[in-house]
């Protein structure tokens, strides 16, 4: 069964931070790349939404998030999700070497650049 995918607004501007800072660091077409990373590791998700580990951040709001590497080369990039039986929800999506528990919480523009 695949699941349905639900883009939360942070996960949505978290890309587009993260893709705007490729298109300014490198050029488009590595921001072009990152979203079809980004796209491929989502539709894994889809298939198999337990291939994520459950984090265990003590921050009421984060219990229950699981994350997964974003595909190569961007997985140093982790996406944060939840699922039920019917739904993937894409949370967030966060460079792994932040300061995780306190910028799940944060608005994307909290760490903006």
């Amino acid at each position: 069964m695949i699941l349905a995918l639900e883009r939360a607004g942070f996960f949505i501007r978290d890309f587009e931070l993260q893709a705007g800072w490729y298109v300014r660091q490198a050029d488009e077409e590595v921001a072009r790349r990152y979203l079809q990373a980004l796209d491929a590791t989502l539709q894994l998700l889809r298939v198999q939404p337990g291939l994520g580990r459950t984090r265990r951040f003590r921050h009421p709001l984060l219990r229950g998030i699981r994350s997964f590497r974003v595909s190569p080369p961007f997985d140093r990039h982790l996406i944060f999700y939840r699922f039920d039986g019917s739904t993937l929800y894409a949370e967030r999506v966060v460079h792994g070497m932040r300061d995780l528990p306190r910028r799940l919480v944060e608005p994307p523009e909290a760490d903006a650049d």
